[in-house]
């Protein structure tokens, strides 16, 4: 059995829900990642939010990334799966709720990160195939 531990992008950082999306934006760029896990003061999963969502959801409705801060724009609960989570139970909850990242937590806090690359490099093809098309066969989620 394959499990999360083990296809994850470990060593994830968190953006503290009261820091702004301009910052969460430079904090993207610095990493090379295209989402970050939003963290409350408790160090605890409160969101998550992605590039995408700063464009869609801030900017181009107007709104000041300056202003807006990540935990404004992280609405809903976090889907997130644990670190010893099956890899099929984690594609599973991915594909049904189409996104292409999730955290990974241990202990209640955010020790990793999973996407789409991870998946890739980590699975064989058959099965990234059938994740792709299940994710991509959705509507955007923002």
């Amino acid at each position: 059995m394959t499990t999360a531990r083990e296809i994850m992008h470990a060593g994830a950082e968190c953006i503290g829900e009261d820091e702004s999306l301009a910052r969460a934006a430079q904090r993207m760029r610095d990493l090379h990642v295209g989402a970050l896990p939003v963290c409350g003061a408790d160090d605890r999963l409160h969101g998550i939010i992605t590039d995408r969502d700063i464009v869609v959801r801030c900017i181009a409705e107007g709104v000041d990334p300056q202003l807006m801060t990540a935990g404004e724009l992280s609405t809903g609960a976090p889907i997130w799966v644990e670190i010893d989570t099956d890899t099929e139970e984690v594609l599973q909850l991915m594909a049904e709720n189409a996104i292409r990242r999730v955290p990974v937590l241990q202990e209640r806090r955010v020790v990793g990160m999973i996407s789409e690359a991870d998946l890739a490099t980590q699975l064989d093809k058959e099965r990234v195939g059938q994740f792709v098309a299940q994710v991509y066969a959705a509507p955007p989620t923002s």
